[in-house]
């Protein structure tokens, strides 16, 4: 039986279901043996609250914990990791410190690692354990799943310089989006693979969550760089039409027309999207915020055939996402409008992968240490 690890900064258990979560799925329906190791998470990480720490991640720290016959989650727990201490004096005379991280005992995952055949890094602090692992398991396949861009996370340098050292050792560096593919186009091991999603999850009947109106009813499902400024003005402008929000949003205004479920298993969300006329990607801008031009939440929603409203900075060759400038009052209002007019069956969904078609892209990339 082969076996994967996946080292990822989630939690198998989350609530929140990235990408990470569902190519272990993948991964265990072609009957692998995966490894969910869970990095960077320390001491540091408790100070700042990390929302991790929700879930029992100190009590099953560094223990080895089997969640099916071939599923294991490993929770890495150090006393420390590279993280941004907002400071630029701490910052460097923190770069000694942090480069020893990769150096910190395992505890017994360490064997797994050893007879692994795969190994999947996402964009995390925990990239530092490349040539670690390497070592360890020299003849094993190595991929760089670049979920996000490790400059908008505002990682330590330390992180950063790693990923720009180590980026072409691996097999293959596999990207999300043109925005990302961008910052590596030196590489001869770079291929664009956009997020898969689960269609047999969103191809399942699902009741209708929504009771019944002659006014459209707006999804935004997300966690970070939300627009509050958007959803101010849009629900003032449209009363009767329904501003629903799930996530972790905080200091949304106080109005009939805005619904807030707070954050909710993924596998509730899809009848919220799929039964939505209009989705939200209203991100706020911050340095290199482009990345989600391509992300997850815009593919599912393309999948459900949902017109998108996205601010200006985050436009792309999508005929189906109408843009507004922030800010701007009558250009919130005309993306509204040209996306509640526009024909859903025109969008096209031919290019979505699942997760099990982007496995199959992972598994035919050679081995470089195989002759």
């Amino acid at each position: 039986m082969k076996r994967v690890v996946l080292i990822t900064g989630h939690y198998w258990n989350s609530k929140r279901k990235a990408g990470f979560h569902w190519l272990a799925d993948a991964f265990l329906r072609q009957g692998w043996e995966v490894v969910f190791f869970t990095a960077p998470l320390s001491w540091l990480s408790v100070i700042r609250r990390d929302y991790r720490l929700d879930y029992p991640v100190l009590q099953e720290a560094n223990k080895l914990q089997q969640v099916e016959t071939k599923l294991w989650s490993y929770i890495w727990f150090t006393l420390w990791h590279p993280a941004n201490l907002r400071w630029n004096v701490l910052n460097y005379l923190s770069r000694s410190l942090f480069r020893l991280y990769s150096q910190l005992p395992l505890g017994p995952v360490a064997s797994m690692i050893e007879d692994a055949d795969l190994f999947i890094f996402e964009s995390t602090p925990a990239l530092l354990l490349f040539e670690r692992f390497k070592r360890l398991n020299p003849n094993a396949k190595f991929i760089y799943r670049v979920s996000d861009d490790l400059r908008l996370l505002r990682n330590h340098s330390v992180v950063l310089e790693t990923e720009q050292r180590v980026a072409s050792q691996f097999d293959l560096v596999s990207v999300p989006s043109q925005y990302i593919y961008r910052n590596f186009t030196d590489l001869l091991n770079l291929e664009l693979h956009l997020h898969g999603i689960r269609k047999d999850l969103f191809d399942q009947e699902y009741t209708n969550p929504y009771p019944p109106s002659n006014y459209p009813n707006i999804i935004f499902v997300g966690n970070s760089y939300f627009d509050i400024d958007f959803i101010a003005q849009a629900s003032q402008l449209f009363p009767n039409w329904q501003f629903h929000i799930i996530g972790p949003i905080k200091n949304l205004p106080a109005k009939n027309n805005i619904i807030s479920y707070g954050e909710l298993p993924f596998v509730a969300t899809i009848r919220y999207i799929k039964y939505a006329d209009i989705a939200l990607q209203i991100r706020a801008y911050s340095p290199g915020i482009e990345s989600l031009t391509d992300s997850l939440k815009m593919i599912q929603y393309t999948y459900c055939h949902l017109p998108i409203v996205a601010p200006a900075y985050l436009s792309s060759s999508k005929p189906h996402v109408f843009y507004y400038q922030p800010g701007y009052v009558d250009s919130i209002r005309n993306a509204l409008v040209e996306a509640q007019s526009y024909k859903r069956d025109q969008i096209q969904t031919d290019q979505i992968y699942s997760w099990d078609e982007l496995v199959y892209y992972f598994l035919k990339v050679p081995n470089k240490n195989v002759v």
